[in-house]
């Protein structure tokens, strides 16, 4: 009975939906779990990352994982205003999501200096924030 139980619960986390998921594009996404957020409301904030990504040229997206609820904090909330603040923007932000990536550098920069020329970068960090259940905005990325 003990195993029985075992194998299911087992199964059922394994067999979690959204955990890990490789994309049509071939990007591992890790929506991880969160009290806060909704697959959804992930995939929002996921999609402004990619299009900014996609600007990137050379760079190859391996993968992109939610940091976590703790990341989602007032401390990083009050960041997130005033970094819109600083931008003379007014909108008052009431959640704030954060995401990890990982990502290869082109082999040559062809005259870009952004990047160190074919490099592996890990725990590239995305930050995002929102009002009232909005729209998400991209704020801030980098390490």
């Amino acid at each position: 009975m003990k195993r029985t139980l075992v194998a299911c619960l087992l199964a059922v986390i394994i067999l979690l939906p959204g955990c890990g998921v490789k994309s049509e594009s071939g990007v591992t996404i890790d929506y991880g779990s969160s009290a806060l957020y909704t697959k959804e409301d992930m995939d929002a904030a996921i999609s402004l990352i990619k299009k900014e990504f996609d600007t990137w040229k050379g760079c190859e997206l391996h993968s992109i994982r939610y940091a976590s609820d703790e990341q989602c904090n007032a401390e990083n909330l009050a960041w997130m205003n005033d970094l819109e603040a600083a931008n003379d923007a007014m909108e008052q932000f009431t959640e704030v999501i954060c995401f990890v990536s990982d990502f290869h550098s082109p082999k040559k920069n062809a005259g870009m200096t952004a990047w160190n020329e074919d490099t592996e970068y890990t725990d590239w960090q995305w930050w995002l924030a929102r009002a009232d259940r909005g729209e998400w905005k991209l704020m801030t990325w980098g390490y």
